[in-house]
């Protein structure tokens, strides 16, 4: 049983799948179902696509219903589990404060503006009946971007264990689910990249099975 390694680009980052298969061709298949199932998920739940789910309710925001599918449904359960459990820490409408705050500068916003934006954040507001989702106010946006890479992972992971693979893992731009160890048991050494120099890692993390989700590093201090 050999070791494959198939990257590809998904959700605006370098992605990879790694599995242990008998042949590099029964490897490209089961990889190639998972990167589609990656690439359903991005267009269903992704904002920068007009298509998506996400960017209907969004645009519909002030307006009328948007009808759901079952999926969409069970997501809003579990942002429902996040926000409860980090009491409203965690709030899928807190996507709007992008347009205060700009990452990629240094500078605190004008409290105007930032008042503006925090004002459509609440999710306790958002409207939700039988099979559908409404906004109650224009300018608010649902945002998928704090567990949708996490989901993402952890479906990819759920379709290649199901095809019969034992060992390997799923990496989406530092979201991983490990599928198994590696076909001699030892575990996967997870690098964490050093924030202020690419090239160096500044800790390994042995996986044998689970998750594990990074985060980028903003600014120097």
């Amino acid at each position: 049983m050999d070791v494959f390694h198939f990257g590809f680009e998904a959700m605006g980052s370098g992605c990879e799948i790694v599995l242990a298969a008998e042949s590099k061709k029964e490897a490209q298949s089961i990889a190639g179902s998972a990167i589609e199932e990656v690439s359903r998920i991005e267009r269903k739940y992704s904002r920068y696509r007009p298509e998506s789910i996400v960017s209907r309710i969004n645009t519909a925001a002030g307006h009328g219903c948007v009808e759901c599918d079952d999926e969409t449904f069970s997501l809003f359960q579990y942002a429902d589990t996040l926000y409860e459990s980090s009491n409203g820490l965690f709030d899928i409408t807190a996507g709007v404060l992008r347009k205060a705050w700009d990452f990629r500068k240094a500078f605190v916003p004008e409290q105007e503006l930032l008042s503006k934006q925090l004002s459509l954040i609440s999710w306790q507001r958002v409207e939700r009946q039988d099979n559908t989702v409404r906004l109650p106010s224009l300018g608010m946006e649902l945002d998928f971007g704090g567990f949708g890479k996490e989901y993402a992972a952890d479906r990819a992971a759920a379709l290649v264990y199901g095809k019969g693979v034992r060992y390997g893992y799923v990496n989406l731009a530092g979201d991983i689910r490990v599928v198994g160890p590696k076909v001699d048991g030892s575990p996967w050494m997870i690098g964490i990249q050093d924030p202020r120099h690419k090239n160096r890692t500044i800790a390994s993390i042995p996986l044998y099975t689970g998750a594990l989700a990074t985060s980028g590093h903003i600014g120097d201090q």
